[in-house]
């Protein structure tokens, strides 16, 4: 039979070829479902009917203020219910969500709103002082809408900021139609998202999530996270202890729909408010870093609840010491170690637990826990090659290479910026810089990173930006930032300064600059004064002074 047989004369058509999206997924558990909750904030509850209806107003209402296809609509918001309805109302529209890391500092935020060519931003009251000092320095003038959350606890750490937008997010909504016609996107490719990584310099790079890859990622999460209704025999009640600016939330705002789960929302992570969401409201899943199990298993005792369910937690970053994973058990959490990049729309390499590793010594089975694992169900190909041959390194657990990805949960590309792209998805793989070794069983293992980022909290920090930064201080000569091990954030900044000739500084003097100059979450919490190796051409041994802030 001839090729042609099977193409030619088999076209796709409407009927049998319709592009991948996350948003598909909303509107099938709002008809199947309509009455079942679908997000709890404080006191409020949603169905999943009104939730669809209001993401509809929302991708209505901005249709009317003139947002259309590939525009950008930018929003700082926290862990609440517009944040959620940003992720569909926008996207309905074939616009693309930015959502902004709440930690940033204004001059960031500016960058980033300059980049994107925001349209539109969507702010909380919580970070409304920070925006407006942005959107001075930005050169976009986009039209501004305030959130005042009703639900603001009074005895919140900080009061509320003023109001800087054109009008309130509840009047915008009112503006729009709940019935509105939302679109498919026209190809699958199209941009669904911008997320920022600051990379390996202090610029931020802008990756642009595709509706193909997001849609992927949401059948691929409820396989890892075991979230299928015929899997657990349950219904999936989803605690919103990860930021939704971090990767779109590992796209969870789209999967939850998927399997017709609740969000509970959490505007700060607190312990005694996760402990009374688990036992209120019977949350099955939760994401975090390790900081997050931290908070949890070092709770006081008056701030932990009891719960009868096991609740399902993944987490990224560093993998989890021992005696953390022991007590999460024993609190009655079990915990999924995964691996990403914003590259790869958050995790997308998984510790898959073998049973036969049960029966391994508390050695054995923590060597086995410190792996990242193997690829994502959505992921195509995962690999440990040398970056220079493009060749496989040695099964052998040992022989040091690059981690590269491919598939469809990669990202489309940098925004704007063709040349990164273009080195990041050399040779038809997605250059992580990550460095690891490749065990016998295919499993894959991080021993080091060729960039030099600091995942602190979960959150990448350029030491490129931080040191820059500290060189602004009239005193400091030389400074080189590394990552320092922190019991609590897994990594913080760790900074090592020579000074000029005759020049006086404090270690205290330094930070306060530094917390000047950059966000809270950047500012080092050690400054070491001493000489800084390098090599016998000038370059800065990293390598060297990530051994000595371990002792720092």
């Amino acid at each position: 039979m001839s090729r042609s047989a099977y193409n030619d004369e088999l076209p796709r058509t409407a009927a049998n070829f319709q592009p991948l999206t996350p948003l598909a997924f909303l509107e099938r558990t709002a008809r199947t479902f309509p009455e079942r909750v679908a997000v709890v904030h404080g006191g409020q509850r949603t169905s999943y009917s009104a939730f669809f209806a209001r993401c509809r107003r929302l991708a209505s209402a901005l249709e009317k203020r003139g947002v259309g296809i590939g525009d950008t609509v930018s929003v700082m918001l926290a862990n609440t219910p517009p944040m959620l309805e940003a992720h569909y109302g926008v996207p309905m529209l074939s616009a693309v969500l930015h959502a902004i890391n709440t930690r940033l500092d204004a001059a960031v935020i500016a960058f980033q709103l300059d980049h994107a060519e925001s349209n539109v931003v969507i702010v909380d009251r919580e970070f409304s002082a920070v925006m407006a000092e942005a959107l001075k320095r930005s050169a976009r003038k986009p039209l501004v809408i305030d959130f005042d959350d009703p639900e603001y606890p009074p005895d919140a750490p900080a009061a509320k900021g003023e109001r800087i937008g054109t009008l309130d997010y509840e009047a915008l909504l009112a503006e729009g139609n709940p019935d509105f016609p939302w679109r498919m996107p026209a190809d699958e490719w199209d941009a669904i998202s911008l997320n920022y990584t600051s990379g390996t310099t202090g610029d931020p790079k802008g990756v642009v999530y595709h509706h193909r890859g997001a849609a992927l990622m949401c059948y691929a999460n409820a396989l890892a996270g075991n979230m299928g209704p015929g899997q657990t025999r349950r219904d999936i009640v989803y605690l919103w202890t990860l930021p939704m600016f971090h990767c779109n939330g590992w796209c969870f705002p789209w999967a939850i729909a998927a399997v017709a789960g609740t969000h509970v929302c959490l505007r700060w992570v607190r312990a005694r408010a996760i402990y009374a969401a688990i036992a209120e409201h019977g949350v099955t899943h939760l994401c975090g870093a390790p900081v997050v199990m931290g908070t949890l298993v070092n709770a006081p005792e008056a701030d932990k609840r009891p719960f009868a369910q096991t609740v399902e937690f993944l987490t990224a970053a560093a993998p989890p010491p021992e005696a953390v994973l022991a007590a999460m058990a024993a609190a009655g959490f079990g915990v999924t170690h995964v691996y990403g990049l914003t590259e790869t729309y958050g995790p997308a390499v998984v510790n898959e637990w073998k049973g036969e590793w049960d029966s391994l010594d508390a050695a054995g089975q923590a060597a086995r826990k410190a792996r990242q694992g193997v690829r994502y169900p959505a992921l195509e190909d995962l690999g440990v090659f040398d970056p220079e041959t493009m060749r496989p390194v040695p099964a052998d657990g040992e022989t040091l290479g690059e981690v590269f990805f491919r598939g469809n949960i990669v990202m489309k590309g940098y925004l704007k910026n063709p040349s990164a792209t273009a080195a990041a998805l050399k040779d038809g793989w997605f250059h992580s810089g990550d460095l690891g070794v490749l065990h016998p069983d295919g499993y894959i293992q991080l021993k080091d990173r060729s960039k030099d980022i600091i995942i602190s909290g979960g959150e990448n920090i350029s030491s490129i930006e931080v040191e820059e930064a500290l060189y602004k201080h009239p005193a400091v000569a030389v400074v080189a930032v590394v990552a320092k091990p922190d019991g609590t954030w897994g990594e913080s900044p760790c900074a090592f300064v020579e000074l000029k000739p005759g020049a006086i500084a404090t270690a205290d003097e330094l930070i306060e600059h530094a917390r000047k100059n950059l966000a809270r979450y950047k500012v080092p919490r050690a400054i070491v004064f001493a000489e800084i190796p390098r090599t016998s051409t000038g370059k800065i041994q990293k390598f060297r002074l990530r051994e000595m802030a371990k002792g720092s």
